[in-house]
Parts: C-alpha cells; structure tokens; sequence
C-alpha cells in the first residue's frame, strides 16, 4: 500500500481547512467519511453528481489541506480522516463541522 503526498501534521494550515471544507461537495465526502470510515474513493464520492474527474479535484484538495489520508492499492485509493491530526492542531474543529453540517440551512424546517 502506497501513502499520497499529504502535510505532516504539524504543517496542517487552517485556513486551508476551511479552505477545503467550504465547499459543499467535499464537505459532503467529509461527512460520509465520518459516518462511515475508511472507504475507496468510489464509496466515499458516489452518487455526488460530479464528473469522476471533478471527484478527483476535490479529494485531492482535501488531501493536500491535510483532512483527508489516502491510500492507493493497486488501482484503489483509499480514504479515511486525519480526525486525529485534525484535533491535535485544531481541537474541536472537525466535531463542531460535523455538528453544524447535520443541520438545516437557517430558514428552513
């Protein structure tokens, strides 16, 4: 199994965080991630309604912004979150995204 190039922990930036999970399509991978664990990168994009090259785009960002670790296995890449790293450099951060994913947009019921 061969780790992609992604920050070390320490190197993890905020503002690319928020950066990357601003977006709500991968904000979306985040919160599969999150519920489901590790997954390929088919299993954690389905069903997005993107192109399979604008899925790549966006789990590279996440990659690259240090929320995501990936994976590659033959012609597999697997994703998991970096909950760990993310809360050592950031504590709370991920859980209140989470959180504050799962509710509704202001207005609506």
């Amino acid at each position: 199994m061969r780790l992609l190039p992604h920050p070390e922990t320490e190197d993890i930036e905020l503002t690319e965080v928020l950066r990357a999970l601003s977006d709500p399509v991968r904000l979306e991978i985040v919160v599969r991630l999150a519920l489901g664990g590790e997954m390929t990168c088919g299993n954690a994009g389905g069903e997005l309604g993107v192109h399979k090259s604008t899925a790549s785009h966006h789990y590279r960002t996440l990659r690259e912004a240090g929320v995501v670790l990936s994976k590659q296995e033959g012609r597999l890449v697997y994703m998991s979150l970096r909950r760990d790293d993310l809360e050592s450099r950031f504590p709370g951060l991920l859980d209140s995204v989470l959180a504050a994913a799962e509710r509704p947009p202001v207005g609506l019921p």
